[in-house]
């Protein structure tokens, strides 16, 4: 039984991991059986059922964080919170008849349910946490679990003492195509043939919606960018009229080297493999990608993202020198004071990229998958 979802944080990882798991069993010439137990307005919703993957729906309670604590009686959050002893029974149900021989719980509110039923009919619970800090969902099923994998050796020392003998480190589930993608088919199928190939590529990406705030800083410092480097700027699809704007004032030299685009798809692979530095957010899916591939990276973290954990994300890596965080006011200035150097000293960028790439774990659906299995072994 998988469970966890709301964001692609959390259901992504959960889907990596569910087909290592089936390619492992297919080879020992053994099936597998999942039930995802979900949220029905959250991503795995639409993400499981694409997969193949029987999907069913409890009750769930989001808590809405603030700053202070009285704000969090507020209306919204006592209503949903009523929510969560009907979301156990539901889920107790479930766990009841599919039986299932481990519960795999990836965080997010929806989880919790599901982990605390796992508790109640004596499954086999295993947590992943994408993030350096335990989320609120998996700090809530800590005790419960049969073992909690995260994502780095910095998150032990954070787990609380009565827990952290049942801690191992896995990393974050990469997909798997990510690692296999080709410079030159990015440069093939996006058409970059006005790239100037003595120049360094970044890749500017805000996510699939694209960021405001990257969006911004890098609009302002994009004729200093294309001085230096060519651009790859994945921008979100409603932001692109007005960059695009933005670059038709340029020199045709500088706007042969600005490649705008709204959404980066099935591409993704071969434009990771082009870049040479990565501007973009701190979530733990990008972080695993862009340490698994060894890739330097100017990070700036979301500053509304659950617990700061994009913060901690970014300053992580920044204190094992393997990226640049750019943490509270982001101006065009401190953009080109961080990614400068990236793109006038190739041994900056390697050493960086040694650094992440000591960082990443490649292999980390498969150290997970032993995980599970270990624990449905009991």
């Amino acid at each position: 039984m998988v469970t966890g979802g709301g964001t692609g944080g959390h259901t992504y990882p959960a889907l990596t991991a569910v087909r290592t798991m089936r390619d492992r069993m297919s080879a020992e010439g053994r099936g597998l059986e999942v039930l995802w137990v979900g949220d029905a307005g959250g991503l795995e919703a639409r993400v499981a059922p694409a997969e193949g993957i029987p999907f069913a729906t409890v009750a769930t309670g989001k808590v809405r964080r603030a700053r202070n604590p009285l704000k969090m009686l507020s209306a919204a959050n006592v209503k949903d919170m009523a929510k969560v002893p009907l979301g156990i029974a539901q889920a107790r149900k479930l766990v009841a008849e599919f039986r299932p021989d481990v519960v795999l719980a990836t965080g997010g509110y929806v989880a919790v349910p599901a982990g605390l039923a796992a508790r109640m009919c004596r499954r086999p619970l295993v947590l992943h946490e994408q993030t350096v800090r335990l989320g609120l969902a998996n700090r809530q099923l800590a005790s419960s679990a049969t073992r909690i994998a995260v994502s780095s050796e910095s998150s032990l020392p954070l787990l609380a003492e009565a827990v952290r003998g049942v801690a191992v480190v896995t990393g974050n589930p990469v997909r798997p195509e990510v690692l296999t993608g080709r410079a030159d088919k990015a440069v093939e199928g996006l058409g970059l043939a006005g790239f100037d190939q003595r120049l360094p590529t970044v890749y500017v990406t805000g996510g699939a919606q694209g960021a405001q705030q990257i969006n911004g800083v890098v609009g302002d410092a994009l004729e200093w960018l294309l001085e230096r480097a060519n651009v790859i700027h994945q921008c979100g699809p409603a932001n692109a009229s007005g960059l695009r704007q933005l670059a038709d004032r340029l020199p045709e030299t500088l706007r042969r080297r600005y490649h705008l685009t709204g959404f980066v798809g099935g591409e993704l692979p071969d434009v990771l493999a082009l870049a040479d530095v990565v501007i973009s957010r701190s979530g733990a899916g990008t972080l695993a990608e862009l340490t698994a591939l060894g890739k330097p990276a100017v990070f700036v973290p979301l500053a509304t993202s659950a617990g700061n954990e994009q913060a901690h994300n970014a300053r992580h890596l920044e204190e094992v020198g393997a990226a640049v965080a750019l943490v509270g006011d982001v101006s065009a200035d401190r953009l080109k004071d961080a990614v400068g150097p990236l793109l006038t000293d190739p041994g900056r960028r390697e050493a960086m990229g040694q650094r992440a790439r000591e960082q990443g774990r490649p292999d980390a659906a498969d150290r997970l998958v032993d995980v599970l299995l270990s624990a449905a072994a009991g």
